[in-house]
């Protein structure tokens, strides 16, 4: 499997925790929180994609102990500088193995796209049942894609066009690509940056973690536990490792 390269290097990590995005809101930071403290029990975690530690600073501050994995060591510097007592390993999510299991690792924010095949999005799966306690939890929250929304013969959609930023999200359909292109303006000067991602359905990943020996327990389509619907954009998927 090829290494993994890291988009979320020192450019991006400067600025990552300034994005205004609904995700950074404290409204969705905390209802997050919520459901992964309830699952997470009187267990301790594992985030996958630790990076600024969005989510983990807050989750151990509700009293679970998390531990992370991240590729990009510019944004774990970020999250050091706010908490330095959760234990971080530098690696791909695909792979990367910390000692010890949990009841609870979870993928949040699309992250699991960011694995650029199946086979390494099948490993990933089978590297979070393995970090498992039996009977523990893996969470993932992602989009769904929403080829709903490309014109026939069309390949770009728009997410996000504003006075001071553009976002387009370039589909590969036969390759199951998307590139996300993110323009702004920083500092009166335009930037881009390009991020490449392979989207996956909620079933596909049904099967990957099937293939890991886990089951499917809850679907919703945010935090707050709405039903996941037809209509949903967004999910978030709750698998369950058997107990022995």
């Amino acid at each position: 499997m090829d290494v993994p390269h890291d988009y979320f290097d020192e450019p991006v990590a400067s600025t990552y925790d300034d994005d205004s995005t609904d995700e950074f809101s404290a409204a969705t930071i905390a209802a997050t929180v919520d459901v992964l403290a309830a699952l997470a029990g009187t267990g301790s975690a594992l985030e996958l994609a630790v990076g600024t530690g969005r989510i983990a600073v807050p989750l151990a501050e509700r009293g679970v102990p998390v531990a992370g994995i991240d590729l990009s060591e510019a944004m774990v510097a970020r999250l050091m500088a706010k908490r330095d007592d959760i234990p971080v390993t530098i690696g791909d999510i695909a792979t990367t193995t910390v000692d010890g299991t949990f009841s609870l690792v979870y993928l949040v924010f699309n992250t699991v796209m960011n694995l650029l095949t199946q086979d390494a999005q099948v490993a990933c799966f089978r590297n979070a049942a393995a970090h498992l306690d039996d009977g523990g939890v893996f969470v993932v929250e992602c989009l769904v894609p929403e080829l709903r929304l490309l014109p026939p013969g069309a390949t770009v959609v728009p997410f996000h066009v504003s006075d001071e930023r553009y976002g387009f999200d370039e589909y590969d359909v036969a390759q199951q690509g998307v590139v996300s292109h993110h323009l702004a303006l920083v500092d009166g000067e335009w930037t881009r940056a390009s991020i490449p991602f392979r989207y996956v359905w909620p079933a596909e990943l049904d099967l990957m973690a099937a293939m890991a020996g886990m089951r499917l327990r809850d679907r919703w389509s945010g935090w707050d536990r709405a039903p996941f619907t037809s209509e949903s954009r967004t999910h978030v998927s709750v698998w369950e490792k058997p107990s022995a």
